[in-house]
């Protein structure tokens, strides 16, 4: 049915940086608020960025301020990462989400996609 697509993860060395897209499929998702979260292994999920409906609205963990940048395509169904400057502990499965209300939460969102692996080397 419905499907949330995260590409572009790889390895990249610290410092580098990455570009992440989230593609949905079977919908649209340009009335949605989109957000962006990561899991390391043996740690919980946390909140990375996120963004409105519209794009006015946009939020991001104090851990990546500065460094990552979210956006939304012009349609807006679509959601980027940009993560530059990346250090080792950035290093997770990164997952793309949507949902009704902005939140920083992970039970905010209703739709999720199955990840892409992001590993930074020292």
């Amino acid at each position: 049915q419905v499907q949330l697509v995260e590409s572009g993860g790889g390895l990249v060395q610290a410092g580098g940086s990455l570009g992440l897209s989230c593609a949905p499929s079977g919908r649209t998702f340009s009335n949605y608020d989109m957000g962006w979260f990561r899991q390391a292994p043996g740690k919980e999920r946390e909140f990375v960025a996120a963004i409105n409906w519209n794009g006015g609205r946009i939020s991001y963990a104090d851990s990546v301020k500065g460094r990552f940048t979210i956006s939304r395509g012009n349609a807006k169904n679509t959601v980027n990462l940009q993560m530059n400057s990346l250090k080792p502990e950035d290093t997770a499965v990164y997952y793309c989400a949507a949902g009704t209300t902005f939140a920083a939460t992970m039970t905010s969102y209703d739709y999720w996609g199955q990840g892409t692996q992001v590993t930074v080397s020292s």
